[in-house]
């Protein structure tokens, strides 16, 4: 192993048992238990990140310019060979997915995020009260974002952070949640060079499942402070040629189904008609202005 590599690990590990520090200190002793988990799972995941994995055999292939088996390879095997490179780091999120917990307290979604059979967590959680909870290191992989798709993306859980915000899916999001959501994503963008652009909602990548954050949630507000894709104010008439399920497509939206797909792009961007899928001369000029957005960036 060279110096470099043994510095890495050493400096990976180093960080991961402060982290853990940290949040053991600091939880309640509530979560006593389940941040014990917490500490063996992050630990056993650094330990398989510093340990070079044994040799694994491959079967021999026949010469690729033959389209034939070649009988004299059948059952050879050939060991593939460990050269660890100097050069990498750690991965990196690169989109942001909102939630809203559909729950009625913070204490109700850290007990769904602390119960092995819910299967469900996000990295972090924020309250009506602005107070920012974190529940995972930003670096691993939580389940939040499902079976969505974005952008041609089916695993959106290995590419982004989701932030859950306490609300019922009813009610308004208070001005100090919302404070509290800005400052974090400014964090989140600026440490892990997020684009602002890439700040979506459950919604729009599961438009047939979920609605999250929902017609409440205050998407030009956020767009006004940096975060997020929003429509100009001056419109234009989309030209007779604009197809629809095209513009949905280059945002992002699965148009799979395509009813789904309007809908969610309604929750999103024109939340007073959040259950029309008929196109109005406005929807389409919104949906027009996003497209040129989206194919000119």
């Amino acid at each position: 192993m060279t110096g470099c590599l043994r510095q890495y690990i050493q400096y990976f590990c180093g960080i991961t048992v402060l982290l853990v520090a940290c949040w053991s200190c600091s939880s309640k002793k509530k979560y006593a238990e389940t941040n014990l988990i917490y500490q063996r799972q992050v630990e056993q995941i650094a330990e398989e990140i510093k340990s070079i994995p044994t040799n694994p055999t491959v079967k021999k292939l026949p010469d690729s310019a033959s389209l034939l088996p070649d009988p004299r390879l059948e059952g050879q095997r050939e060991e593939a060979e460990w050269v660890g490179t100097i050069n990498f780091n750690m991965r990196r999120p690169n989109f942001i997915i909102l939630h809203h917990t559909a729950q009625d307290s913070v204490q109700q979604t850290f007990r769904t995020f602390t119960l092995a059979h819910t299967e469900a967590s996000a990295h972090y959680v924020i309250g009506k009260d602005g107070k920012i909870y974190q529940m995972l290191n930003d670096y691993l992989r939580a389940w939040h974002a499902g079976s969505g798709k974005w952008q041609g993306i089916t695993d959106l859980n290995s590419i982004s952070l989701g932030i859950e915000l306490d609300n019922n899916g009813k009610a308004p999001y208070p001005d100090v949640q919302i404070q509290s959501l800005c400052t974090l994503l400014d964090s989140l963008c600026t440490n892990y060079k997020i684009p602002r652009a890439n700040i979506i909602g459950h919604g729009d990548v599961s438009p047939s499942r979920k609605i999250d954050p929902d017609i409440n949630f205050p998407w030009r507000k956020l767009a006004e402070r940096g975060f997020g894709l929003w429509y100009d104010e001056q419109l234009f008439q989309a030209p007779p040629t604009f197809n629809p399920m095209d513009g949905l497509l280059i945002l992002g939206y699965d148009i799979k189904r395509p009813d789904a797909a309007i809908l969610a792009f309604k929750r999103h961007f024109l939340p007073e008609y959040p259950l029309d899928i008929t196109w109005t001369d406005h929807a389409l000029a919104v949906l027009y202005n996003l497209y040129l957005k989206c194919r000119d960036r």
